[in-house]
């Protein structure tokens, strides 16, 4: 027995000497001594039987704090914010209830957030975006506890402004897997004001490349919630464009469109899917066939609204290509028959000679068969694009202010019909006076407006 009352003698005497220790580290605390205080909990910390202690920890991470908020101890400590952090994940680990923060206060958190907030300012100033990133992050870490806890004067969930500095460093470090992460809680919340909609559309281009369409679609139906008024419409497009094969691209669009589903902005969108496919598919073969589908989805957008200049411009464009390729195709045959007078053969056997000439002949009847047909193509995609550049064009001649796509269209609109005007009152110069004066006036009216539209 005797051996028994030692033993508890002994853990009472270590209880209260380990307890005037806290109390020394709490004095050096309200006395605004720092390094004395870090001095006498590091004895704490090195000390095996206080190291489970959730207070021996709680003490650590606030004098560690404090010396982390103080800018000259700051430059003593170096490594300070690392040692502060983890003495306070080490104390929340033994103590999730956060017993000591509510008996003793939490003005470590505090100083952890203010802190790592203010420090990632300034790296967010001087674009140290990988540290500033890192900053934010542990501010955010904090504020959690602080607004969970609501331990200060807010009814806030979460302090939004750490979280959007937070993805917005980590956005700019190229960390995009983090700024997703911090922009989703923002998203997830439903947050809403000025240029707040940018991060919906972030998490609609993170997922598009991530190719997860339920993600994708999650983010667009919140942001459509609280921003209806946004175009969601081409970030829809432009998961399809990113990931459909082309195949899937046509279904999904051709059931759009025989249901009657499909809008004004969305046909317009498809029309520059089907129109790029040259850009993207080697397969040369289908280019003709998507141009043409493209053509057809900018005509129901001019269907859906006939005020609609740029899917009136797109169509007339396509067009103009179409009669510069049949003109490229018409010169390179008056090239051949050219080629083909300048190498024929002088044969003076006559009978050899009527047999080349005949052979002759069909070759050139042949090009010229050709060039008539190509000129009639020519022609044909000459009055469509005249047509449908004239749309455009008074659609935006009638508008008081245009926008700088706008003033860009109108300016190439008019040349545009300046060339095809220049080539029709060509075609008809020195065979019908009348259709070239005509031809001539509307040519003339068209370049004297050449970049008028500023």
């Amino acid at each position: 027995m005797k051996y028994f009352f030692s033993v508890i003698f002994s853990i009472v005497v270590l209880n209260v000497a380990i307890a005037q220790d806290y109390k020394k580290v709490q004095t050096m605390v309200l006395l605004g001594k720092a390094e004395e205080a870090k001095t006498e909990v590091d004895k704490l910390v090195a000390d095996p039987k206080a190291q489970n202690k959730p207070e021996t920890w709680y003490w650590k991470s606030k004098v560690y704090a404090s010396i982390y908020k103080n800018e000259a101890l700051k430059a003593k400590y170096p490594d300070i914010a690392k040692q502060a952090d983890e003495a306070f994940k080490k104390y929340i680990e033994i103590d999730p209830a956060l017993a000591q923060v509510k008996e003793k206060g939490a003005e470590g958190f505090f100083d952890m957030y203010s802190t790592s907030f203010n420090t990632g300012l300034n790296d967010f100033k001087t674009k140290t975006w990988p540290s500033a990133a890192l900053d934010f992050e542990t501010a955010t870490f904090y504020s959690d506890y602080i607004f969970k806890n609501k331990w200060a004067n807010s009814t806030a969930a979460f302090d939004t402004t750490s979280i959007l500095y937070a993805a917005y460093a980590n956005q700019n470090a190229q960390n995009m897997d983090q700024a997703a992460k911090y922009y989703s809680r923002l998203a997830e919340a439903k947050v809403t004001g000025e240029s707040f909609q940018d991060i919906y559309k972030f998490m609609a281009d993170y997922y598009t490349k991530k190719k997860d369409k339920a993600s994708f679609d999650r983010y667009i139906a919140l942001g459509r919630e609280v921003y209806p008024k946004e175009n969601w419409e081409d970030y829809e497009i432009e998961y399809i464009d990113q990931n459909f094969d082309l195949s899937e691209k046509a279904a999904f669009y051709d059931k759009g469109d025989a249901a009657g589903t499909l809008s004004e902005n969305q046909y317009l969108q498809f029309g520059d899917v089907f129109v790029n496919v040259r850009l993207k598919e080697a397969d040369t073969s289908i280019h003709d066939q998507y141009t043409r589908k493209g053509v057809e989805a900018f005509k129901k957008a001019y269907g859906k609204n006939s005020q609609n200049a740029l899917a009136a411009y797109n169509v007339a464009v396509i067009y103009y290509n179409f009669f510069n390729e049949a003109d490229d195709r018409y010169a390179a045959n008056i090239r051949a028959l050219q080629q083909l007078n300048a190498n024929k053969p002088v044969i003076k056997d006559p009978k050899k000679k009527a047999a080349e000439d005949a052979k002759f002949k069909v070759q050139v009847d042949e090009l010229k068969k050709a060039n008539q047909l190509v000129e009639k193509e020519a022609t044909d995609n000459v009055d469509v694009a005249i047509d449908w550049l004239t749309k455009s064009y008074v659609i935006l001649k009638e508008k008081a202010t245009r926008t700088n796509t706008e003033k860009n269209v109108i300016n190439k609109t008019v040349d545009f019909l300046a060339n095809l005007y220049s080539y029709k009152m060509n075609k008809v110069r020195g065979k019908d006076p009348k259709a070239f004066d005509a031809l001539e006036a509307k040519y003339k009216e068209f370049d004297a407006l050449h970049s008028s539209f500023k």
